[in-house]
């Protein structure tokens, strides 16, 4: 009686052995790959535009602006005037500086703006109302 239980413990545990041993799950690799095959689209980043503009009545003006590709630029002109860039990057570093150079002699009334304009919002601004030749000067990091 004691070997027939002892056999019996003994197939019981064998049993649990194998069953124990065998829980291995088999996955089937899917057809079509999910969403953690694949690899994410980036999403395009928006342009930024960037505009420098300097008005008022001044007969000539001397505009310094920077841009990153550019560097430093210089300009002696007319008013109105504009120059501007586009930029992918997520901040960039602008300055704009103007002098006007003259005024004409009938002018009575004198007046001078400049402008850095970020997609089509005024970022910086400055302006001046008197005939002393003032030089202007507006700068900032944008940041989106």
């Amino acid at each position: 009686m004691v070997n027939l239980r002892i056999a019996t413990v003994a197939l019981v545990i064998a049993i649990a052995l194998v069953v124990v041993g065998c829980t291995k799950i088999y996955q089937q690799n899917p057809l079509t790959p999910t969403s953690a095959y694949t690899t994410p689209t980036p999403t395009p980043t928006k342009a930024t535009t960037i505009e420098f503009r300097a008005a008022g009545n001044p007969s000539s003006v001397r505009v310094r602006y920077s841009t990153p590709d550019d560097g430093v630029v210089q300009v002696t002109t007319a008013l109105p005037y504009g120059a501007a860039f586009s930029t992918s990057a997520d901040s960039v570093f602008l300055s704009l500086e103007a002098t006007p150079l003259t005024f004409a002699s009938t002018t009575t009334v004198p007046f001078f703006s400049i402008q850095i304009v970020v997609n089509g919002t005024v970022f910086r601004q400055a302006s001046a109302a008197d005939v002393l030749l003032s030089t202007l000067t507006v700068s900032g990091t944008w940041r989106k």
